[in-house]
């Protein structure tokens, strides 16, 4: 039996940032910096090198205001998740050319396949929901966030 992906056990509010920078790359930087203090990332650099990488092959802008980049490497131990938010929005080459306001970054190991589809799916799916966003973007705190991502699951 497949086991239940659940979003919030591989987060923390230790993870949740509000991005001061106003580009891309630099808002992938910010991201990484927080996801590699996680014991479950072995390089941080290379954790943004491959982030970049996987840029470079299509922009991870879904849409909806809302970035998903995500990697799967040897490096990683086990799924992390981080999130940034910029309430005024960044320019990130979303397929819909709009500002992004969330940014979920992913790591998972490389032997995460069927794992690593489904939490994608589940995260996705909550992100279409303006409910869900509005909450995120309104709440006062990464606790806050994190206790709202928890309850949701």
């Amino acid at each position: 039996m497949a086991k239940l992906i659940e979003i919030y056990k591989y987060m923390d509010a230790y993870r949740i940032i509000d991005i001061t920078s106003d580009n891309k790359n630099d808002a992938l930087k910010e991201l990484a910096k927080v996801i590699g203090t996680s014991e479950l990332v072995a390089d941080e650099e290379l954790f943004l090198k491959k982030i970049y990488e996987r840029e470079k092959l299509m922009s991870t802008g879904i849409g909806y205001s809302i970035a998903v980049p995500h990697i799967r490497d040897a490096s990683v131990k086990d799924f992390v998740i981080a999130l940034g938010r910029k309430a005024e929005g960044l320019d990130y080459e979303s397929i819909d050319n709009n500002p992004v306001k969330l940014i979920f970054m992913i790591g998972a190991s490389d032997t995460q396949d069927k794992d690593y589809i489904r939490l994608l799916s589940k995260l996705v799916l909550r992100l279409k929901n303006k409910r869900f966003v509005k909450k995120i973007l309104a709440a006062a705190s990464p606790e806050e966030i994190y206790t709202f991502i928890k309850d949701q699951n």
